[in-house]
């Protein structure tokens, strides 16, 4: 290939020094994501275009280049390089003075000025879109993504054909407009809503890891004072054991450290069942809260689409009277104005007419439906799906306790049966 393959190694972000020397590459790209790239040799190869070396200014890390032999490498190459790529400290394996790098900006300063002014568009265009798709997340997680602005009143016309030409007539546009607005409202106070009752769910969240990890630390320090003080006592045992020739006492000694390893089990199990009592009443009352919350979203969330499809309905209502009275005056051929063709061949009778708006309305209020729907779905699925991982984060966190205990106390164990082997 003549250009550079996008499959790099895992977490391409930690590479530091890549060679591509003598090779047939005649054009940089598909490396946007070696943030740390210090080192690059791309020198023996098919480069002939200046561009290249532009691309190479989104590596803000770069500090050593190597580009010789490649065609573009030819004349006074080495002034439009470092010109470009400021941060350059080595050019083909030579350090680049600050007189050179001077000379260099100083001589491409108007094409500099204009790539910079393009980069910084393009980094308005990037954070831009960076903070739409943050936006677009966090509605997400509140649960009112698709209701922003005029999104969700955009998308009962999507698949509705009549619809958009019926409130084209005239008697209807100023009933429209009003029938927009106020839906429009409706979702914004929704998503008002939605984002705020986010806000409090990850207080509740952060409150409750608080409490968590609060639980977790105390445990903590008292299972390693516990353990601390079981160690001091054994080495000041065996210590003693050290000067002790007699077998029997050494044997009773042994015995006591033993029992003393007992107790400190039973200690060490005491502190965990403790503090898995302690989490499961934090975790029980974590999920009634969030059930709460999760149970008042639901029916707020009601409500708001109740009042969606009330505004449907008057519209709707007010646009079955306008066209049957202008289905009346086209049957007497007393209309004034001048129908579209379209709009024409939907008065042709009362059944066409009244289908079409029918089946305007039973499509606005099937994506009204649709859209609720979701919502209520994804707050049950969400809030089932956390409870659930709380509870298996806790059964996971509570057998790696009890196996840690009983490892340590396995480790001892072998320890003194080795040294009473030994004295033996």
């Amino acid at each position: 290939s003549s250009g550079i393959n996008a499959e790099w190694p895992l977490r391409p972000g930690k590479l530091k020094d890549l060679t591509l020397y003598n090779n047939q590459i005649s054009c940089l790209e598909n490396m946007d994501n070696l943030d740390n790239l210090h080192v690059f040799s791309i020198g023996n190869n098919n480069l002939s275009q200046m561009d290249n070396i532009v691309y190479l200014r989104k590596f803000k890390e770069l500090k050593c280049l190597n580009v010789a032999g490649n065609p573009f490498a030819e004349g006074d190459y080495k002034s439009y390089v470092v010109a470009h790529l400021p941060a350059i400290t080595y050019l083909d394996f030579r350090l680049v003075s600050n007189q050179m790098r001077e000379e260099s900006i100083a001589q491409y300063q108007d094409a500099i000025d204009v790539i910079e002014h393009n980069e910084r568009d393009e980094q308005k265009i990037k954070e831009k879109e960076r903070k739409r798709i943050a936006e677009d997340l966090q509605l997400r997680e509140a649960f009112v993504d698709g209701l922003k602005g005029e999104s969700l009143f955009d998308d009962l016309f999507t698949e509705d054909v009549d619809g958009p030409k019926l409130n084209q007539l005239p008697q209807m546009v100023e009933a429209y407009d009003l029938y927009k607005s106020k839906f429009c409202k409706i979702c914004e106070e929704l998503v008002t809503f939605g984002l705020k009752e986010y806000e409090s769910r990850e207080k509740e969240k952060s409150l409750f890891l608080a409490a968590v990890n609060k639980a977790k630390e105390a445990d903590k320090g008292l299972g390693v004072a516990a353990i601390n003080e079981f160690l001091a006592y054994k080495k000041k045992v065996l210590t003693e054991l050290g000067q002790i020739s007699d077998p029997r006492v050494i044997d009773a000694k042994i015995s006591e450290l033993q029992e003393e390893l007992n107790n400190v089990w039973d200690v060490l199990m005491g502190y965990e069942l403790q503090l898995a009592e302690q989490l499961e009443e934090v975790n029980k009352d974590f999920e009634r809260t969030m059930s709460d919350m999760s149970g008042t979203f639901t029916e707020t969330v009601q409500n708001y689409f109740t009042q969606c499809r009330e505004l449907e309905l008057m519209h709707h209502d007010k646009l079955t009277e306008t066209a049957l009275l202008i289905m009346e005056k086209v049957v007497k051929n007393e209309l004034e104005e001048e129908l579209p063709e379209d709009l024409r061949l939907l008065f042709v009778d009362k059944d066409t007419i009244t289908n079409a708006v029918n089946t305007s309305h039973d499509l606005h209020n099937q994506k009204i439906d649709n859209k609720e729907d979701d919502i209520i779905t994804r707050v049950g699925n969400t809030k089932e799906s956390y409870n659930v991982r709380i509870s298996e984060g806790e059964v996971g966190r509570n057998r790696h306790r009890v196996a840690e205990i009983n490892h340590f106390l396995e480790n001892i164990r072998e320890e003194l049966e080795q040294y009473e082997n030994l004295d033996r």
